[in-house]
């Protein structure tokens, strides 16, 4: 197999996490789960590098966890301006959390990826909305070839001035769908990112249900914008995917790997980006084999507290063989 180069944006920020079951985890999150998940998937066949701005006072704990990994390249983590995400989750079931945010990232711009348009895929995972700009994804899309795979996660959370994490509509949408590739949210996000024209005040309310009629016109609508598919997270029913072919808008719905027994849900949605990312390497249009590597990645992430959670490619094809019966 020929080398390949992943290129994984975002941030790495000092987690604090309350599981739903009272645990208490302290660890680095985002694009490590994102950047670790594919070194194991890739093994000696190619390299990640990962970009990200960190406080100073991690840099060097954040490094030595990567450096267990021999491809990959931390050499695009900096700490120049003493910036970096600092978050605090408690959770309050399996799948939901209250957020706060004490510590900000500055933006990753395209100085600080000038030296990686050489990379087949680029993965980001921001999980704030000031963390990736668009200039950057636009500098990718005009100097490079590569795949870019984008988390809607980024644009639908922001952050108050006392520190809560909040949802919000994705208003400028349509000016970025032009620059991605492969769009990836849950369902949640995804009613961030499809909106009314204009509401009653009384129907703006916080989202909660797990209606998807909505799906369709949107996949359509971002289809039709620019980008070649929208992947859907639907938690225990797995992923819904769309594209096009031959000029008609696809679904797909690729069903979840079930796990008995959840640990630790942080990090599933950067991992399932990561699995994205490996299974476009091969074949940069088979969206549904990519949604079953991203599956996987994302129920390994919650079988522990750490990164040995990941598996290589020989135990993760195995895993979806399990489940799928095929890759």
């Amino acid at each position: 197999m020929s080398k390949y180069n992943v290129a994984v944006l975002g941030p790495i920020p000092r987690d604090h996490i309350t599981t739903h079951r009272g645990e208490v985890i302290e660890k680095y999150g985002c694009a490590t789960h994102t950047a670790i998940g594919l070194a194991k998937l890739l093994g000696d066949s190619g390299t990640v590098f990962p970009v990200s701005h960190v406080r100073k006072k991690d840099e060097k704990a954040i490094k030595e966890i990567l450096a267990e990994y021999p491809n990959i390249n931390a050499d695009h983590i900096t700490s120049d301006q003493d910036q970096g995400d600092v978050i605090s989750l408690k959770f309050v079931d399996q799948n939901n959390r209250l957020e706060r945010q004490t510590g900000f990232m500055n933006p990753i711009i395209p100085e600080d990826i000038e030296h990686l348009l050489h990379c087949d895929v680029f993965v980001c995972v921001p999980i704030t909305d000031y963390e990736i700009p668009l200039e950057t994804l636009k500098y990718i899309k005009e100097n490079s070839k590569g795949t870019l795979i984008f988390d809607a996660h980024g644009p639908t959370n922001t952050v108050t001035v006392t520190g809560d994490r909040l949802i919000k509509f994705w208003i400028d949408r349509d000016q970025w769908l032009p620059y991605i590739d492969v769009l990836k949210m849950n369902l949640e996000e995804s009613k961030c990112c499809w909106f009314e024209k204009e509401y009653a005040p009384e129907s703006l309310v916080h989202i909660n249900d797990e209606n998807t009629d909505h799906l369709p016109t949107f996949a359509q609508h971002a289809l039709n914008h620019g980008i070649k598919s929208l992947i859907v997270t639907l938690d225990s029913k797995g992923g819904a995917v769309f594209f096009k072919e031959e000029g008609e808008v696809k679904q797909e719905i690729v069903k979840s790997i079930r796990v008995e027994h959840v640990v630790d849900t942080t990090g599933c949605g950067d991992s399932f980006a990561g699995g994205l990312g490996f299974g476009l390497l091969e074949n940069p249009t088979d969206y549904a084999k990519a949604t079953k590597y991203a599956n996987a990645l994302g129920a390994q992430r919650t079988q522990g507290r750490d990164f040995s959670v990941f598996k290589s490619k020989k135990e993760t094809d195995q895993m979806i063989l399990d489940n799928y019966g095929n890759i």
